[in-house]
């Protein structure tokens, strides 16, 4: 199984100092930043694009800008988000029909893929074809479009499904996620944890960064055995 990896979401930062929270985060040690791009129209709410993703990325040229595009039409924005530096680009499984098509379009633009599914979406969407040709499955463990949320706990099933078919994949839990529940979402088979209003609204990010990684990792060391 792969490497725990913490990827704090800008969501739950301050907006308005966007570069220097990312910045924030790096000096207290997570490993990317979960970018959460919404268009209004696959989700209610509207939130940044790559020209903000572009400044980010020239304040902090360092920063792995894990993107999370809640769109409709995914495949659209991969040149631009390339473009501004995007590393990882997820898109949702609900959003289109071809999936192939816009992970052969990520491919193109050097970027990494993830596939995401919503609360109310099965695991049993993603075959064993469509899994192997992504780099991250996403499970989401709130709905998509709002920061705040309560986790889910009923969601961890499917990421059980998922890292028993697919063993050696990142597999990512965004939503309501934190100390609390960092362990049951390692226990189920995740290891890439996306953390907003846990880590950014910490009194000590980097405290909270250690410990959620320190359960993790004791987790899936003892899912081994």
């Amino acid at each position: 199984m792969s490497e725990c990896i913490i990827s704090p979401s800008v969501l739950a930062s301050d907006l308005s100092k966007l570069s220097s929270e990312c910045q924030r985060m790096i000096d207290n040690g997570c490993d990317w930043l979960h970018m959460d791009v919404m268009d209004g129209h696959f989700v209610p709410n509207i939130t940044m694009g790559p020209p903000i993703l572009t400044w980010v990325h020239k304040n902090v040229p360092e920063i792995f800008m894990d993107c999370h595009m809640m769109v409709s039409d995914p495949a659209k924005w991969v040149p631009e988000v390339a473009k501004a530096g995007g590393k990882s680009y997820t898109f949702h499984y609900e959003a289109v029909s071809d999936h192939k098509e816009v992970i052969k379009t990520i491919r193109e633009h050097n970027m990494k893929v993830g596939l995401a599914i919503s609360p109310e979406t099965s695991s049993d969407v993603i075959t064993e074809e469509l899994g192997n040709l992504v780099d991250m499955l996403l499970v989401m463990t709130v709905k998509p479009g709002y920061g705040g949320q309560k986790f889910m706990p009923e969601c961890l099933p499917k990421v059980e499904d998922l890292r028993k078919r697919f063993p050696g994949k990142n597999i990512q839990v965004d939503g309501g996620v934190g100390k609390g529940n960092a362990c049951q979402c390692a226990k189920a088979g995740s290891n890439v944890l996306v953390a907003g209003t846990a880590i950014f609204g910490a009194e000590d990010p980097k405290k909270t960064i250690t410990e959620i990684r320190d359960s993790v990792n004791q987790t899936l060391a003892e899912n081994k055995h």
